[in-house]
């Protein structure tokens, strides 16, 4: 591919990118924060919190055998367990803001230190997972176009947080359950 072509390709990929990753964020964000939660009467939505853990733990075991597979040159593994941490990963984006859609935020009802602790995963949890969605899609454009260079490099630092921001998630749940958080 000539050097302008690429060039134009890139900016192109990067345009494309940054423009679906601030509609998704723009819309998670309003899900979250600008609007009033409200369930539809007699819907049960106890469930979603662990299935959306069970998700986020999915994503993570993905991940983890993605990289090893591409660690051993199983090509064709390392693309079916990525193309399903993506999935499992878009599938607790959709269950997450169902969730939130109706019920809203769950406070942490813990107090001192464990408060403390518990903001702190939830404050990096949330602000690395902001970086996934725009990464993850710039690491399959370039993997779809064969550029293999510049994938590596991409995901050498994607794919570290993408697994925390996976793990956390599965935490999260985890410190709220144990502090009786109404979920």
């Amino acid at each position: 591919m000539p050097s302008g072509s690429a060039s134009r390709s890139d900016r192109s990929l990067a345009l494309a990118n940054a423009l679906v990753s601030t509609l998704a964020l723009g819309f998670i964000a309003w899900v979250l924060v600008g609007r009033e939660a409200s369930a539809p009467a007699g819907v049960d939505l106890s469930a979603l919190p662990a299935l959306n853990a069970a998700l986020n733990a999915l994503a993570a075991t993905l991940l983890v055998a993605g990289w090893w597979a591409i660690r051993r040159r199983r090509v064709r593994l390392h693309r079916r367990l990525m193309i399903g941490a993506f999935c499992s990963s878009a599938l607790f984006l959709v269950s997450y803001l169902a969730y939130h859609w109706m019920h809203g935020d769950t406070r942490y009802p813990g107090h001192g230190a464990a408060r403390v602790f518990y903001l702190a995963v939830l404050a990096s949890h949330v602000l690395l997972s902001m970086t996934v969605v725009p990464a993850a899609l710039a690491g399959f454009a370039l993997a779809w176009q064969r550029r293999f260079d510049r994938h590596r490099r991409l995901m050498r630092v994607a794919l570290p947080i993408w697994l925390y921001v996976s793990v956390t998630g599965v935490a999260i749940f985890f410190l709220l359950r144990a502090a009786g958080a109404p979920l």
